[in-house]
């Protein structure tokens, strides 16, 4: 009898998740799969789930769904042997993710770009480092995601397609061919956006819209046809107003990578 061949592949990292949130659970649970789906395939898994961080004091010492809250946020720099990934922020604050990455200043090597097993991405298709894929997410072709960007679970991004920094893309988002979303974005949950249309910076698309025509930056859009609610919240207009002030420009919809970037990393069909 043939024993079985040992593990093969990358060595395996620690990862540390800082936020101990929805989102940040989601993301934990993601590795917790790609660990599994690697082991299962013979591979060493890439990743160890090391623990949260988060700055609530409360959760010090506690567990979240069996994964320890190993302390604030700040706790990355006495773990430079990690790899880190920024999972915060909700519609009520959705430029929370950039204040905190700021805050780090980690260099780009430091962050891990997390990918469910179950996602789809094309060869053709390439992810900034701190970006989070979740369960049955697909990227059909040539799509370019951000850094920091968080794709909710069931979201589909079409050929062409470009996803500034720091966007989110919430459960069941559609967009078409060659849609642009710009640094910041939130596209709320179930939305659609018609392909070739720009949706602009540190904007929120409303659970549900059709988006059929551009949303400029800093706004609040939604309904079907999407439609003009009000500004964004002040948080949001606050990174708007320092993303213009870093350009020399005024306030714009910047798109894909854009400066202040990570290293993209190239992923193929099998991503995980």
């Amino acid at each position: 009898m043939t024993a079985p061949s040992a593990p093969t592949g990358p060595t395996t990292q620690d990862v540390l998740i800082v936020g101990a949130g929805g989102f940040a659970r989601e993301t934990a649970q993601a590795v917790r799969d790609a660990v599994a789906a690697d082991r299962e395939r013979g591979r060493t898994p890439r990743w160890r789930l090391a623990g949260h961080l988060d700055d609530d004091p409360a959760l010090h010492g506690r567990d979240v769904d069996g994964v320890p809250v190993l302390g604030a946020g700040d706790l990355v720099h006495r773990r430079p042997d990690a790899r880190v990934v920024v999972c915060v922020g909700s519609p009520r604050d959705h430029a929370v993710r950039a204040r905190v990455v700021r805050r780090l200043a980690l260099p780009e090597s430091r962050y891990a770009t997390v990918v469910h097993p179950t996602a789809a991405v094309s060869a053709s298709s390439v992810l900034g480092a701190g970006s989070v894929l979740l369960a049955h997410c697909v990227l059909t072709a040539a799509v370019r995601v951000g850094a920091h960007v968080a794709v909710m679970p069931h979201a589909v991004l079409t050929h062409d397609d470009t996803v500034g920094d720091f966007a989110t893309l919430a459960s069941g988002v559609r967009l078409g061919g060659g849609v642009r979303l710009g640094r910041g974005a939130y596209v709320g949950a179930g939305a659609l956006v018609r392909e070739n249309t720009t949706v602009g910076a540190w904007s929120l698309t409303g659970m549900g819209s059709t988006v059929l025509a551009d949303v400029p930056p800093g706004e609040v859009w939604a309904g079907s046809p999407a439609r003009r609610l009000r500004a964004a919240g002040g948080p949001a207009l606050d990174e708007l107003r320092a993303d213009g002030e870093a350009t020399g420009r005024g306030p714009e919809t910047r798109t894909g990578p854009g400066t202040r970037t990570m290293p993209e990393t190239r992923m193929g069909s099998t991503a995980g």
